[in-house]
């Protein structure tokens, strides 16, 4: 049996949840179950979609701010540079520890869109990743 995109990413039914910039046709294809959508507040899923940079440092403050303990924040960004992206792994990640948050995992949205799953770091856990650093570890 083939699970859905939101199967591998976690996403529960009945979980709060926003996203943010994802085209229509690419959030149709994720397959998501029953969620309760929340236009601000904590929220357990957030998605945010971003095409550069200096997009995603401008959107990822608010986002963490509204991640629920526990909760997952999935970016994503289109591979291969496509959509006149200048986004990549490594920058994505960069960006992320950047702004305090840590990865987890990554995957294929679609045939155009990739996505990471971030998280609150575990509090006294030092993460290694030759990418980026959290800031209070540097």
């Amino acid at each position: 049996m083939t699970r859905t995109v939101a199967q591998k990413m976690g996403v529960r039914a009945g979980s709060r949840a926003r996203i943010t910039g994802l085209p229509g046709p690419v959030v149709t294809t994720l397959g998501l179950p029953s969620l309760a959508w929340v236009a601000d507040g904590p929220a357990d899923y957030l998605h945010l979609a971003a095409t550069t940079a200096e997009a995603l440092r401008d959107a990822l403050p608010a986002q963490v701010d509204a991640l629920a303990p526990g909760g997952m924040l999935w970016v994503s960004w289109p591979k291969g540079r496509r959509l006149g992206s200048d986004l990549t792994l490594p920058r994505v990640i960069e960006i992320a520890y950047d702004g305090g948050m840590v990865e987890s995992t990554c995957l294929r949205v679609d045939d155009t869109w990739a996505g990471l799953k971030l998280t609150h770091p575990k509090p006294g856990k030092v993460y290694a990743n030759s990418h980026g650093t959290l800031p209070w570890q540097r």
